[in-house]
């Protein structure tokens, strides 16, 4: 007899995926310490998390796939972080490996741009250690890489939570 648990756990995953829920409480608790972890280029070379942190300088970092249509959401918010905030602010986008290969996102990342580095997360050793238990979590960590904001979703307010996090106005 097959069980139907993988089933049901692939039902919650979709279904946890499609909620917009906005703010704190998913991945690691604020005030957390952000732990390092080994991925990939998109070239498949190993490279550790924390090689994309730079002392002193704020990192957002966002649990993305493909096919995640909240990420597509949250996307507009990206490149304006990226475009007016390029020098103070380090954004990483952890592509995770469910439903999606590493060329698939080399694919999307050739077509459609891309302002800040996507690394493969094959093993899914940052989604263990983030605690990302789906896409679009975003994790704001300050310069000493402590966890400032933590949010899921398309309603997030990144633009406001990263000037916020820069002391700049709204």
């Amino acid at each position: 007899m097959r069980s139907s648990l993988p089933l049901v756990f692939a039902f919650v995953a979709a279904a946890l995926v499609a909620l917009p829920v906005q703010g704190q409480g998913v991945g690691l608790a604020v005030g957390t310490a952000a732990p390092d972890a080994e991925l990939e280029d998109l070239n498949g070379n190993a490279v550790q998390l924390s090689d994309f942190f730079e002392a002193g300088v704020p990192t957002l970092l966002e649990f993305w796939a493909t096919w995640c249509e909240n990420c597509e959401a949250l996307q507009p918010q990206l490149d304006r972080i990226a475009e007016d905030f390029a020098d103070r602010i380090n954004i990483v986008a952890v592509a995770v490996a469910v439903s999606q290969s590493q060329r698939r996102v080399q694919r999307h990342v050739d077509e459609h741009g891309a302002p800040f580095p996507y690394l493969w997360d094959g093993g899914g050793n940052a989604v263990r250690a983030y605690n990302a238990a789906t896409t679009s979590i975003v994790m704001l960590l300050d310069g000493e890489g402590t966890v400032v904001y933590s949010g899921v979703g398309r309603d997030q307010d990144l633009v406001g939570a990263v000037q916020e996090l820069l002391g700049t106005e709204r």
